[in-house]
């Protein structure tokens, strides 16, 4: 997997690179860091949003008249809570979800210097969802027959898709973006025996915003 990851930014740059021969000055290094929140679209469980936070770097230049083309990796916790039954009875249950996101994005500079819309594909790479170990027993409310642990091991890769604007000052920016999850969040979960037997087909959407501020270089 992570040979995989090298090669895809090994790629990415390499491109971002041939796109900016003649136009040396418009390289751009940004560093960021903001807040998500994140939520689930699905029908197995009843989903909270959360705030989490978000940072990492990216690269921007120009690529062909008033297009522009950004590379990024960013490292985020992102946070969502359901229903859950414990020893102190019924309590939102939060689990967090550590991931690497890994973005191409085109986008169209409606004011130079100052505002670009961007959209695009990201591959996020995410770990297994993270819950307090004092709650790891505790009964989902709207899975009866599982407990909180059950759904934790969640698919290792989402394709996301993201749109966003990106406005300020030469040298910073803020940057607003949602992303919305193609791939099967859940997807994982169909080879858990325990989730099986419960007759339902997991699946969820992941829906992401995050608000970042971005210091060029």
């Amino acid at each position: 997997m992570m040979k995989k990851i090298l090669s895809i930014i090994l790629i990415a740059v390499s491109f971002l690179a041939t796109a900016q021969r003649g136009n040396k000055d418009s390289n751009r290094i940004g560093i960021s860091g903001g807040l998500t929140q994140m939520n689930l679209f699905t029908d197995n469980l009843t989903v909270t949003p959360e705030n989490g936070w978000i940072g990492g770097f990216s690269v921007r230049g120009n690529y062909y008249n008033d297009w522009q083309m950004s590379f990024g990796m960013f490292f985020t916790d992102s946070n969502f809570s359901v229903p859950a039954l414990g020893t102190s009875g019924i309590k939102e249950l939060s689990y967090k979800l550590s991931a690497v996101q890994i973005y191409l994005l085109p986008s169209y500079v409606i004011s130079e210097n100052h505002l670009n819309i961007e959209f695009g594909p990201v591959l996020q790479v995410n770990g297994k969802l993270s819950i307090d170990e004092s709650r790891e027993n505790d009964i989902l409310i709207d899975q009866p027959t599982l407990i909180a642990k059950d759904i934790t091991d969640v698919s290792k890769i989402n394709a996301n898709i993201y749109v966003g604007l990106n406005g300020g000052v030469k040298n910073v920016r803020a940057r607003i973006g949602y992303q919305y999850g193609l791939t099967n969040f859940f997807g994982n979960l169909k080879n858990n025996e325990k989730v099986k037997l419960t007759g339902d087909k997991f699946k969820a959407n992941l829906g992401l915003i995050s608000a970042q501020l971005t210091i060029y270089l």
